[in-house]
């Protein structure tokens, strides 16, 4: 297979940069794809609760869809938690970095913020302020987050819930994360 001829960016070529851009364009139109793999293997329970992580996955975006939220918004609440293993204490963000080409910036912050506001919950319990998410109260998505959190996340850790299953969502991850992006570069 064809390489780029530099070893340092700095001494790349234009026709490097194109060969590149062609591979990475492909490579980026299979992120659903990737994405739903990924997904389909979160089949272990989080330890000390009742359901896997997918399960929770698709507890929110079950909820969401018979909310009838738009398909944007069940994406991401399907994947809100999809940085619980590779970014556990700021597994918010995570999910919010993969989401931001392809939603609103409303999705975005309430997904980024999910996690400080999902404290409400719990914090007292373990010595925290419980009511952290107020220094958010001015902004124009913190009832937005709210809602998430108390619709969709803190109520979906039930192991009698009949979740849609994941293959119900994946034309809708595969038209988010195939349409053009918001933002890039």
């Amino acid at each position: 297979m064809k390489k780029v001829s530099f070893t340092e960016m700095k001494n790349g070529t234009k026709e490097d940069y194109l060969f590149l851009d062609k591979h990475e364009k492909n490579f980026a139109s299979k992120t659903a794809d990737r994405i739903i793999k990924y997904m389909s293997g979160l089949t272990e329970t989080l330890e000390g609760y009742q359901v896997s992580r997918l399960e929770h996955s698709l507890q929110s975006a079950t909820r969401a869809y018979y909310n009838k939220e738009n398909e944007e918004m069940i994406v991401a609440t399907l994947l809100h938690d999809i940085g619980d293993d590779l970014a556990p204490m700021n597994h918010s963000e995570y999910a919010a970095a993969i989401l931001k080409p392809y939603v609103s910036e409303r999705i975005h912050w309430i997904i980024e913020k999910h996690g400080e506001f999902q404290t409400y919950y719990y914090a007292h319990y373990l010595g925290g302020d419980k009511n952290k998410r107020e220094k958010y109260k001015d902004h124009e998505f913190y009832q937005d987050t709210i809602d998430f959190c108390e619709k969709y996340d803190q109520n979906s850790f039930d192991p009698n819930y009949k979740s849609l299953p994941l293959k119900f969502f994946e034309p809708m991850v595969k038209k988010i994360f195939s349409r053009k992006p918001y933002s890039f570069l």
